[in-house]
């Protein structure tokens, strides 16, 4: 059977990679001022952040209804079945709609729930690719992506606390105190849902304690696909990319063992709510190839 692989571009696969991949990235929609945009189609990166640090009012949206069934009208008159891997449930409720929407199309569009944004949806498409290439139909590579989705894990230090605030995370007063004292939260992500995960007072010691969790992780709870070489490292950051390199290198001096496998922007929808100079590091199993 001849099956498409569907995303969106929360993972932070760009329309250009997603052709060399050999999937499909449907951009995600950003309401500024009173204009809408989509990533990657009529707003890049570069403006992106231009107009978060001008101040512009910037939320994001879920894509329309329409523009998710007419990708899969289209894609079924030359393939077979389709597998459609959103951003977690647990971040939006686009993955929820889309379940929805694919009830009527009797077994022939699988939606992943598979708990994952950024740079791990990005690892779980790459999976699902793989998996094609490998002989597996739709609903097997479904649950292999939701039985593994929360075999990856995710922390953010965050330059600024401006973003957090607007979003309601953070009330006004503890973002002023935050500010005043120069505090750094670090975040995670863990099965979909952003949390607090630390708060420190400067980058470095907030590096060192998302290196420290991250070492953790892979030699506790992801212990034996470190052992088995199924784990991968991945650096992100937003709007910061010479910080980020520096921090791969020092993830690479403390993590010898598991390889670091890109240093990507963390897609806007994230960046839209943490704002411009955060830096991440992640990890996530890799399906093995046949």
């Amino acid at each position: 059977m001849k099956t498409a692989i569907v995303t969106d571009s929360n993972s932070g696969i760009t329309q250009s990679e997603a052709s060399k991949l050999g999937a499909y990235v449907i951009p995600m929609p950003f309401i500024i001022g009173e204009e809408e945009y989509f990533e990657d189609i009529n707003l890049t990166q570069g403006e992106f952040y231009q107009k978060l640090l001008t101040g512009e009012d910037i939320s994001t949206s879920q894509p329309a209804i329409g523009q998710v069934t007419e990708l899969w009208d289209k894609l079924l008159k030359e393939y077979d079945e389709v597998v459609h891997i959103p951003m977690s449930s647990g971040l939006s409720e686009s993955c929820n709609t889309a379940i929805r929407l694919a009830q009527d199309y009797e077994g022939r569009v699988q939606v992943v729930d598979n708990h994952r944004i950024s740079v791990t949806q990005k690892q779980a498409t790459i999976d699902a690719i793989n998996m094609v290439k490998d002989g597996f139909n739709a609903k097997e590579i479904k649950a292999y992506l939701e039985r593994t989705a929360k075999d990856s894990s995710i922390y953010i230090m965050v330059d600024t606390l401006k973003y957090l605030k607007k979003g309601g995370r953070l009330t006004p007063a503890v973002a002023a105190i935050g500010t005043l004292l120069k505090i750094k939260p670090v975040l995670q992500i863990q099965g979909g849902k952003l949390d607090t995960y630390a708060k420190v007072m400067s980058s470095q010691v907030g590096k060192m304690k998302m290196i420290d969790a991250m070492k953790n992780d892979l030699a506790d709870r992801f212990k034996d696909y470190t052992l088995n070489g199924e784990m991968k490292i991945f650096v992100a950051y937003t709007n910061c990319l010479d910080k980020a390199e520096a921090f791969k290198n020092e993830i690479a001096n403390a993590i010898p063992n598991v390889e670091i496998t890109t240093v990507d922007p963390l897609s806007l929808s994230v960046a839209c709510h943490i704002g411009s100079g955060a830096i991440a590091v992640a990890c996530a199993r890799e399906y093995q190839k046949k």
